[in-house]
């Protein structure tokens, strides 16, 4: 837990030391996310190791709501440090950048991990979190869709192989959304009388409620960095689930249907900094066959397709799409050879 925090936290401080002082403490937190977890990565071996499946992280969910109370502050924060006059433009925009890149390593996860957790407090947390990012209807969409339909073509966030990111994360935002949505109107029209306020219109009024915020704060520059920053964010989220999924299917069983998720229907990393800085989400296999598991205790299986690079460095490929698909072919291929399926792309 000593690792995790320091990984998720230490941008925070640096943020806060920016807003204040600006200068090199701007350039640190940027630095942080952008190129030293990456390097560190490289350079040092594993700390992070594997805990025991029956630890106790008494820290874990505290460390959680650590993170999305940061979110939470460093939005309107940040709004305010680009529309006031005690910073540069350059500064400005080493500002968005540094908090852009910690509300989607960092704060993403959080929030992801918050509505995997027991308890209406944490999960209404994992909401509220989603929602300033503009994304709330992930909260549904991740439970209800990806993690039931992982890994087969009626998965939204799941990239086919050799879909580009661009066009997947256009068919991932709208997919996402309309799917999440149905999926709620379901479990609403099997609980008649019982189903209160539809979940996307807490989705939509957090949104409007946070949007609003932004023009008290900053106007229509207040607007436009929220609007950013949120957009920062979601595209760190697509990223993620572009490159974790990528070209991996479960195949289709006699009767029709899919075969259980397992280890080999998600990429992992093993790289330790990165993992920490995301809460373990580079260990993704175990998140989806235990989604209940907290993220001190995920493990890499050693049946799960490895990713050649960290995962922030695998997002940033993705960015590409002819280098990401070059690089990753090979990788894929082996996979899909060993799974039966047409290596051909």
């Amino acid at each position: 837990m000593t690792v995790f925090a320091l990984a998720t936290l230490s941008p925070v401080a640096l943020l806060l030391m920016g807003l204040w002082a600006g200068g090199v403490w701007l350039w640190a937190a940027v630095f942080y996310t952008g190129g030293l977890v990456v390097l560190l990565d490289q350079l040092l071996p594993s700390l992070g190791g594997t805990a025991r499946e029956d630890a106790e992280f008494p820290g874990a969910d505290a460390l959680l709501v650590a993170v999305a109370l940061s979110v939470l502050g460093l939005m309107p924060l940040t709004v305010l440090g680009v529309v006031s006059g005690s910073l540069s433009l350059g500064e400005k925009l080493l500002l968005v950048l540094a908090t852009g890149a910690f509300l989607g390593q960092v704060g993403h996860p959080a929030a992801h991990e918050l509505i995997h957790r027991p308890g209406r407090g944490l999960y209404r947390l994992g909401v509220l979190t989603y929602g300033v990012l503009l994304l709330g209807h992930h909260a549904s969409a991740h439970r209800l869709v990806h993690h039931v339909a992982v890994a087969t073509p009626d998965d939204p966030y799941t990239a086919r192989a050799g879909e580009g990111f661009w066009r997947f994360a256009a068919r991932a935002s709208v997919g996402g959304f309309r799917a999440g949505k149905a999926a709620e109107d379901i479990r609403r029209a099997r609980a008649p009388g019982r189903e209160g306020v539809h979940p996307y219109a807490w989705y939509l009024g957090i949104a409007a409620a946070s949007l609003a915020l932004a023009g008290l704060i900053g106007g229509g520059l207040g607007l436009l960095v929220w609007l950013g920053l949120a957009a920062h964010a979601q595209m760190q989220q697509l990223l993620g689930d572009y490159v974790q999924h990528y070209g991996l299917l479960r195949a289709r069983l006699p009767d029709g249907r899919f075969e259980p998720v397992g280890a080999r229907h998600a990429w992992n990393a093993p790289h330790w900094l990165s993992s920490a800085l995301m809460l373990n989400a580079p260990r993704h296999s175990d998140h989806h066959t235990h989604p209940g598991r907290a993220y001190p205790a995920l493990r890499l299986a050693p049946e799960a397709p490895l990713l050649p690079w960290p995962l922030p460095l695998a997002c940033t490929l993705a960015l590409v799409p002819r280098l990401w698909h070059r690089r990753m072919r090979p990788h894929l291929q082996r996979w899909q050879s060993a799974a039966g399926q047409d290596p051909a792309q």
